[in-house]
């Protein structure tokens, strides 16, 4: 058996530290195989692919040799690892999703799993547990009908209607029963009028054309595809952000949305417009979480390095007294004078100087900035710009985020931090001067749902501003194994 595991370094490492002890063909082992057979059943209820081999688990239910129990572990190792955190990794699918998933080790599942009194609830809980995903589970369910378990056989693929005589119809019948339209008949491979009957119900259930006929899309349907992609890749995204707690207090960035809002307890108690980086290389808002750390308020701008070369360099290079309103910082901070600088000595690679924007009404950054340290540079920030947000596609800045009713946010932020956020907000900017105010730390979630349930499980839908999601939607197919026919994989 340690042959079988040793190409999974947490699967060895498992049965390394048990001895090799079975888990799913010990004597007291059947509950576990049950429950994840039962488990890998619903995968099209996740919108995942069927490739999990329930089928082959049920072959392998009344074995208790070496086979019978690795084949059962690395099922258990791969649906708990993409149900838990994603089928993909969003940084592979994308250069600009930083997202790190937080993933349970497969050891530590492994842990929970033979300890627990019911390992059926175990299973149940590795899944994101929160109400949006709850709600684009429902929404998949009432385009997709009901799922059946995987030990229902599938219907082949075929064109049948009424009067047609064959084997395959028996097993059509099998399926439309587990799906709740049964239509028994003393002759199975007949396609007789009760049949007919049952596939229209079920084809009105799932809205599709209810004419009777058993034809390729219905019979696909039936057997779990031509699922919507936009709930599968919102699944997908959703079971990236498992490990946080989305019911915490925290900002919420939906960058297709154009919108920032504060959430507790899966309630909106902020919401403003905001404005996202332009759909252009390098200037696209990246996808990440982080902690938010300080308001500042009154702040200075320093320009990005990527701004700096490309549209001031070559302007201080034609004129060194070009944008006035910047000064111009060595490596040690201090304010350099331009008279003593020759800007064409410079290229893009060795220019040594930052660009740095003094406080002041027409600052770039406005009297506010929200900072969350990250490598990106990105921040939440106030703007002089206020005409953009009443456009409805707001994807105009160099990447951070712009926010309508700044103020307000800080105030709120400040809330549990000072004792009087509003008077120490305006205490900060009266000062003229720049202030870094302390907030308790806040989750921040920058994240991309063309697709997504609000606060009372409606499924709203918003533009692909920067085409991403066809990105993950060709990486999920690629996952999967040519042939399977699956929900996760119908156009």
């Amino acid at each position: 058996m340690a042959r079988g595991v040793a190409r999974q370094p947490e699967l060895a490492a498992w049965y390394g530290s048990t001895g090799l002890a079975p888990m799913f063909t010990s004597a007291d082992a059947a509950p576990r195989r049950a429950a994840l057979v039962a488990a890998v059943g619903q995968a099209a209820a996740h919108g995942l692919p069927d490739t999990y081999g329930a089928d082959r688990l049920l072959a392998l239910e009344n074995r208790t040799d070496p086979v019978a129990e690795i084949a059962f572990a690395q099922v258990f190792a791969d649906w708990t690892h993409d149900v838990g955190g994603g089928v993909l990794d969003p940084r592979r699918v994308d250069p600009e999703n930083r997202r790190e998933v937080i993933r349970v080790p497969t050891q530590e599942l492994l842990a929970r799993f033979v300890a627990a009194p019911d390992p059926a609830a175990m299973l149940a809980g590795v899944p994101p547990q929160g109400a949006q995903y709850r709600a684009l589970q429902a929404a998949l369910a009432a385009q997709m009908g009901p799922v059946v378990g995987a030990d229902v056989p599938r219907v082949p693929p075929g064109l049948w209607r009424e009067g047609m005589r064959d084997a395959a119809i028996s097993r059509l019948r099998t399926r439309l029963a587990a799906l709740g339209f049964a239509a028994d008949s003393p002759d199975p491979e007949l396609f007789d009028s009760g049949l007919v009957a049952q596939v229209a119900a079920y084809q009105t259930r799932v809205g599709l054309q209810p004419d009777g006929i058993a034809g390729p899309r219905t019979v696909d349907r039936m057997n779990g595809g031509g699922a919507p992609r936009d709930l599968l890749v919102a699944l997908e995204r959703m079971r990236w952000l498992n490990g946080h707690d989305l019911d915490a207090r925290m900002i919420w960035v939906n960058l297709p949305e154009f919108n920032v809002r504060v959430m507790e307890g899966g309630h909106t108690i902020y919401e403003s417009r905001a404005v996202i980086g332009k759909d252009k290389d390098d200037w696209r808002t990246p996808e990440f979480s982080d902690i938010l750390q300080n308001v500042v308020v009154n702040p200075s701008w320093n320009v990005p390095r990527s701004m700096a070369i490309r549209d001031y360099l070559p302007r201080l290079q034609q004129n060194r007294h070009a944008v006035a309103h910047l000064d111009v910082v060595d490596s040690r901070g201090r304010v350099v004078a331009r008279d003593g600088i020759d800007f064409s000595r410079f290229t893009a690679k060795t220019f040594p100087y930052r660009l740095r924007q003094k406080p002041s009404d027409d600052n770039a950054l406005g009297e506010v900035k929200f900072i969350f340290p990250n490598p990106m540079n990105i921040y939440l920030h106030d703007t002089p710009s206020k005409g953009l947000f009443g456009e409805r596609t707001r994807a105009f800045s160099n990447g951070c985020i712009r926010v309508q009713k700044p103020v307000e946010l800080a105030h709120v932020l400040l809330d549990g931090a000072a004792d009087d956020p509003a008077a120490t907000y305006a205490r900060a900017r009266q000062s003229g001067n720049e202030r870094f105010l302390k907030t308790l730390p806040l989750p921040v979630h920058i994240v991309y749902f063309t697709t997504i349930a609000d606060e009372d499980g409606a499924v709203r839908h918003f533009p692909d501003v920067y085409g991403r999601d066809a990105a993950v939607w060709a990486a999920l197919k690629a996952r999967a194994p040519a042939g399977v026919e699956t929900a996760a994989l119908a156009e």
